[in-house]
């Protein structure tokens, strides 16, 4: 049976150490009688309720998956999951970040963020339920009238009622703008919706009292394409004037996908017919309000893998230090016994190495954005308000496909420690590999990510915002460029920064002549400069860790750090020299192919 330790030592060091998260916090007016001891106390109970109540459901929810009644329409989850979700609602937790206004507590982005990184190590099906909530709030909170804000706000923020995204078609899924889902409207100002929706999570659950979907459709009169797209408010009941529930709309579940993973999540197959909605935003300009609830997913997405992969890390290292195979290649490691414990052999190290890097690179950089992300929505000096817009834009494809990817890596490295038994269902290993592999998918594929990084996000403005990241590293290399004992993590940092520059001007270049070489080049692309940010993150981690050792601090876990992050930048960081190699390799390789792919 796995185990997991929610990793608050950890985060504490990201956030009080490296970032300084509380300086940056009482620099803004809701948040200026927020201190450490408030941030810790509540994500050490977020951190009990995650490894008591969520995780032990984790195993058995994969293994009996949600049931559909064919009849009514209705998906029971798997056992205990609706218990642990009202528990979930009596801690208060679906309202930690929400608004006061609304019923929230008005804390941090970054304390929800580390709580939900928790969950999501616990049992990721499970925590998708209230997740999406989170999403489908922010845009109505962003875009919604007051009334709609009044009607929905209150119950969401209560975990009363749950909220979903519904953009899939089965025919369309990136491209939005071929869907087919049409809005008539009504005398009453309310729209009759009809079509049909794919891939849904939480689609349909026996949670909560209601649900309020977020679908996206298209009026009569609608442009052709993705400027043709409207947003509308479905809730699973109607709601009446005094905010109680009336008549069951006309959504409901059609059928359940049969999943690689997730399976404790409803993963709903939605229809439409006639369902009664009302318009979030202006005619036309759904993406406008969606996006807003994308971006939040493409960071939930991120965080999802950094979950799995924190948890995959725990259970293997654990097993390499108990499992005895051959002995170690320089002698006998543990005499008392016949064989020495797998964690003596490089290999099961390097392994082990890769996922404890990849997660605390993920949790330093997701820490960073989520405190971005409340600069961008609070801080009183619009410049800085802008600044951190910006860099998170930037920033989120690298999360959601970085992170993603790190995490398929991390935790198959780890199903790889636990040799013929990580294939085997009891140890768990093979579920977190399963969960975490939908993460690459979702929100935007990770390819979807690559183009939006290089497309828009660096070509789009000229590679201004990434020159704004790379003063970031400048500040760093200026700052420890002379110290001796930081050269092994500032080295390599100042030498891809400068490499950056020249390595997009020529793939921006390239793909002013052919955009093809954009595509065929931003895959590769983004994970250089997702080891740009993490070789950053990891410089500073070290950083800190080398002061606290000069100055005599004996903690190991300052050690360990500064272990991690010469595994980091001498075995992972270096394969941004193949990748700019491959990534400049160009076009012609993939497209001139008609005879290979006939």
């Amino acid at each position: 049976m796995p185990t997991y330790t929610p990793p608050l030592r950890d985060m504490q060091f990201v956030m009080h150490e490296v970032l300084h998260v509380v300086d940056d916090l009482t620099a803004i007016p809701k948040h200026a009688d927020m201190d450490v001891d408030t941030i810790n106390a509540v994500l050490e109970e977020g951190g009990k309720f995650a490894a008591e109540v969520a995780f032990p459901l984790n195993q058995s929810g994969d293994a009996e998956g949600c049931k559909l009644d064919p009849v009514t329409h209705e998906v029971t989850t798997p056992t205990g999951f609706k218990e642990a979700y009202a528990k979930y609602v009596e801690g208060g937790w679906p309202a930690l970040a929400c608004d006061t206004a609304f019923g929230g507590q008005g804390l941090p982005h970054i304390v929800n963020q580390c709580f939900y990184e928790m969950l999501n190590s616990a049992n990721q099906s499970w925590t998708m339920y209230p997740g999406l909530t989170h999403g489908a709030y922010a845009a109505l909170h962003a875009h919604g009238t007051e009334e709609q804000k009044q009607t929905y706000l209150h119950k969401m923020t209560s975990g009363e009622w749950l909220g979903t995204m519904c953009l899939t078609e089965a025919h369309c899924g990136t491209d939005l703008g071929l869907m087919r889902s049409k809005a008539e409207p009504q005398a009453d100002g309310t729209y009759k919706i009809t079509g049909e929706k794919i891939f849904i999570s939480a689609g349909e659950n026996d949670m909560a009292s209601n649900i309020i979907h977020l679908v996206l459709a298209r009026l009569p009169d609608a442009p052709v394409g993705i400027k043709g797209v409207s947003l509308f408010i479905v809730p699973k009941f109607l709601v009446k004037q005094d905010g109680s529930l009336g008549a069951r709309n006309g959504i409901y579940c059609g059928g359940l996908e049969h999943k690689m993973g997730i399976c404790g999540n409803a993963t709903a197959q939605l229809v439409l017919d006639g369902a009664v909605g009302t318009m979030v935003g202006q005619p036309n300009k759904g993406m406008q309000a969606m996006f807003v609830m994308m971006n939040a997913a493409r960071l939930g997405v991120g965080n999802q893998s950094l979950g799995q992969t924190e948890v995959a890390y725990q259970n293997a290292l654990a097993y390499a230090k108990e499992r005895i195979q051959m002995r170690s290649l320089t002698g006998v490691k543990a005499k008392d016994k016949p064989a020495d414990p797998i964690i003596v052999h490089p290999d099961v190290r390097k392994m082990l190495l890769t996922a404890k890097a990849y997660a605390e690179g993920g949790r330093a950089l997701l820490c960073y954005s989520a405190m971005l992300l409340e600069k961008e929505h609070s801080h009183p000096d619009e410049k800085v308000r802008k600044d951190a817009g910006e860099l998170l834009a930037m920033l989120t494809p690298i999360v959601k496909a970085f992170i993603t990817d790190n995490g398929h890596i991390s935790t198959n490295a780890c199903m790889q420690v636990f040799g013929g038994h990580g294939y085997i269902k009891d140890w768990g290993m093979e579920q977190f590999a399963r969960d975490n592999r939908i993460n690459m998918i979702y929100e935007g594929t990770n390819t979807v990510q690559s183009l939006d990084l290089l497309g828009r996000k660096i070509l789009g403005n000229s590679g201004a915002t990434l020159r704004k990241f790379g003063k970031l590293v400048g500040q760093l290399v200026a700052e420890e460029g002379v110290n001796e004992k930081m050269a092994e993590f500032i080295t390599p940092i100042a030498i891809l920064g400068d490499q950056m520059t020249k390595f997009t001007t020529e793939i921006g270049f390239k793909g002013f002549q052919n955009a093809d070489e954009v595509g065929a080049a931003a895959v590769d692309y983004l994970r250089v400069a997702g080891h740009l940010v993490f070789g950053y993150f990891w410089a500073r981690m070290a950083q800190v860790a080398l002061r606290e050792i000069a100055a005599g601090n004996t903690d190991s876990f300052y050690l360990a750090k500064v272990q991690t992050a010469r595994f980091y930048f001498a075995k992972l960081f270096p394969e941004t020299a193949t990748l700019m190699r491959t990534a400049r390799a160009g076009s012609k390789v993939l497209m001139d192919t008609d005879a290979a792919l006939a």
